[in-house]
């Protein structure tokens, strides 16, 4: 019988910021079990991937995992691959990061286990046509990318055997095709499909090449597997049939594929991820329209022969798709070009070295995107990305900011398109915050990063339509496995539809405008707190998301920061002419600032105005005891963050987390009725759907009446104090 060469690739990874319960969970389900049935079977040859995330708390959690995993590489059992050290998308990141992130891990591989790595992950399978040349320079021979991304280029089943190379200004890299069958029976359907799939290959021809190459989650963390793989012996199983069939099956490692056998030819590989994640980046809208033609080609049955042609859309419109990932890249691009031009000064400087770690840290992709994992909707690994961010900020305000400076506190102000719309943004800071306005979006304020503990205070995400959010409102509390699962085996978490909680579909209410602070509300009478809190009132005013007009001065003492606009307030069928401002002012060594409002009536009559300005307020916990709201003076029977009410008459909010050890208030000159609600938003994650406490909402509110041309006038002071 004709011999086929199979050479599996199995990645390891936990994101920046996951709970530490979580990588014990992983490493006793998951990494252990299987390293240990590696060691029962040495003739499984395999290529292993572990990110240095990873890599960093096995070493100081687990001393002794790195060293058997060494002595399985040392017999030759294991080929290590490299990638970035903390699982970028490569093609997103700056130029210095990418071959930076990649030689540190090839280093650290080297140096934990003696092997230098020939080929690398690519975080995601995500590929950019421009990634061959810095993936070459940084020493990469190789990379595995989906069967689907060939086929995008044309190429059949057939041709996908082997591997290619293709070039980037000269700079080649050879790519090995992963086929996407054996993602969905390994380790889902039993190990006899994927041995048949292999024996009609080899049939065809000698020495043909399969590429298996996925996640080693899915060996024991994805629902339902640690029991398949282990307790009912599936991976055993497995491994026990490609040796019983030795004489047919060759096991390789990438590398050995390439030292024995010439590249199938060249090939140019447009953009793509594999065929889910193309999905998941598309706008719901085109989510929709993209699922009922794959189920009309189903229904055809032209599905199989056709799907080729049906692609998705682009990694990078998940920043387009959702604007809180793109305030994280774009922060993490400011980060970097501050770290690149101190880099020819301090580049051996320790604290540079520090900084640029806890940069590429925060590149970490897991947060930037959403799909079948929680991603972006998990408010823990967002605040694990910004929290890298600005510790490397501050190790770079260290080195850039005189003795004196940082003694007695400075104040500096940027006007830059931050977030890349073409649109100015203001980025003023003083020693202990950074506050980021966007005059084109309501005049808010998008950012506000406390230094000292290193924490981006209004790091919410919006309520948005998701698609799956329709299949969700068909549901009654239960756990189910739809579409086409196995018959055999377990689902793969792209089969599964589970719920957390009942009554779900209940809270899906959708949003308008970003969830920022400093937002201008007018209501109208008919408002609720109810209804405001759902996003389903009747916005009276033209202020939320339009644009501001701006100044900006500064002396050694205080910043002021000027956003006005001439606007509109619909009331009943007239549109009454206002001029409202707000001045915003800072010291440079203080962790407050106060905001100054004037609100004018320019009509010729008098009129009643109801007015609020919102902040959202992110500290993680919705439920937690040790945190809660404090309203001075005033008793509340719930004080949970993810609490409901009105306070009337009140001039202070307080926002305490213990856990977090600070203490977030607002204070206002004028009594306020305060309104205060949760932001929830309603997601998929690998384990279900559930329920996500994003942030709390505070909204001081006003009502009151102008004469003709009569102003009105309140300051609010916002503050962080360390508990």
């Amino acid at each position: 019988m004709n011999k086929v060469n199979l050479a599996i690739g199995i990645h390891n990874h936990q994101p920046v910021g996951n709970f530490d319960f979580v990588f014990e969970e992983a490493y006793q389900k998951a990494y252990v079990p299987f390293l240990e049935l590696l060691e029962r079977h040495p003739k499984i040859h395999i290529t292993l991937h572990y990110t240095g995330i990873l890599f960093k708390w096995l070493k100081e959690h687990k001393p002794g995992f790195i060293p058997r995993l060494k002595k399985l590489v040392d017999a030759g059992q294991i080929e290590m691959m490299s990638g970035g050290f903390y699982e970028p998308i490569m093609s997103v990141i700056p130029y210095r990061d990418k071959i930076g992130q990649i030689k540190k891990l090839t280093d650290f591989i080297k140096t934990e286990t003696g092997y230098h790595a020939r080929g690398m992950w690519l975080a995601e399978r995500i590929w950019e046509p421009h990634l061959a040349k810095p993936c070459a320079e940084a020493g990469a021979k190789y990379v595995v990318l989906d069967d689907s991304h060939f086929k995008n280029a044309g190429l059949k089943n057939e041709e996908l055997l082997g591997y290619y190379i293709t070039e980037e200004e000269g700079c080649t890299l050879c790519l090995f095709p992963i086929t996407e069958m054996l993602r969905y029976t390994i380790p889902f359907q039993p190990p006899e499909k994927t041995i048949e799939y292999l024996r009609s290959i080899a049939e065809k021809g000698e020495d043909r090449l399969v590429v298996f190459a996925d996640d080693g989650e899915k060996f024991g963390i994805w629902p339902g597997t640690y029991e398949h793989c282990y307790e009912k012996g599936w991976l055993e199983s497995f491994f026990q049939e490609l040796e019983a069939n030795a004489d047919w099956i060759n096991l390789m490692h990438l590398s050995e594929v390439l030292e024995q056998t010439p590249p199938l030819g060249r090939i140019y590989l447009p953009a793509a991820s594999y065929r889910e994640m193309m999905e998941w980046a598309m706008p719901t809208t085109a989510i929709h329209q993209y699922d009922k033609f794959e189920n009309i080609l189903k229904e055809q049955d032209l599905h199989d022969k056709y799907k080729v042609f049906v692609r998705g859309g682009f990694w990078r419109n998940f920043m387009v798709k959702y604007p809180e990932s793109n305030n994280m890249h774009k922060k993490m691009m400011h980060v970097s070009q501050k770290l690149t031009q101190l880099e020819a000064a301090h580049g051996n400087d320790n604290k540079f070295k520090q900084a640029q770690d806890h940069l590429w840290a925060g590149q970490c992709n897991c947060p930037y995107w959403h799909g079948v994992f929680g991603g972006l909707y998990l408010p823990h690994l967002r605040f694990a990305i910004y929290r890298e961010l600005i510790q490397a900020e501050n190790l770079l305000d260290e080195i850039e900011r005189s003795p004196e400076e940082q003694r007695r506190g400075w104040l500096d102000c940027q006007v830059k398109d931050f977030d890349a719309d073409d649109a100015e943004e203001l980025l003023a800071s003083n020693s202990k915050m950074n506050l980021y306005f966007s005059p084109q979006n309501g005049g808010s304020l998008f950012e506000w990063d406390f230094k000292p503990k290193a924490i981006n205070l209004l790091d919410t995400l919006a309520r948005r339509e998701e698609s799956y959010h329709e299949e969700l409102k068909q549901l009654s509390h239960q756990s189910i496995n739809e579409g086409q699962n196995p018959k055999e085996g377990v689902p793969s978490i792209h089969e599964m539809t589970v719920t957390k909680e009942e009554g779900l579909q209940n809270l899906l209410f959708y949003d308008w405008y970003r969830r920022t602070s400093l937002l201008d509300h007018f209501l109208d009478q008919k408002t609720s707190l109810l209804n405001f809190s759902r996003c389903q009132y009747q916005e009276a005013g033209d202020f939320v998301n339009t644009a501001y007009e701006y100044s900006f001065e500064s002396n050694d003492k205080i910043m002021i920061v000027k956003l006005w606009r001439y606007g509109n307030v619909r009331s009943g069928s007239k549109l009454i002419p206002v001029y409202l401002e707000k001045k915003i002012s800072l010291k440079r060594a203080e962790p407050e600032f106060k905001i100054d409002y004037v609100i004018k009536n320019l009509t010729e009559s008098k009129h009643s105005f109801w007015f609020g300005s919102e902040f959202d307020f992110a500290l993680l916990a919705g439920d937690a005891p040790d945190r809660y709201f404090v309203f001075p003076g005033h008793t509340l029977e719930d004080a949970r963050l993810r609490s409901m009410g009105e306070i009337a008459n009140a001039k202070e909010v307080q926002l305490k987390d213990e856990w977090l050890g600070i203490s977030v208030s607002v204070k206002v000159d004028g009594p306020a009725t305060f309104w205060r609600f949760p932001i929830e938003t309603v997601s998929q994650s690998e384990s279900g759907f559930e329920r996500v406490y994003q942030s709390s909402v505070v909204f001081p509110n006003w009502k009151f009446d102008l004469d003709s041309n009569e102003t009105w006038q309140n300051r609010l002071v916002l503050r962080v104090d360390e508990l």
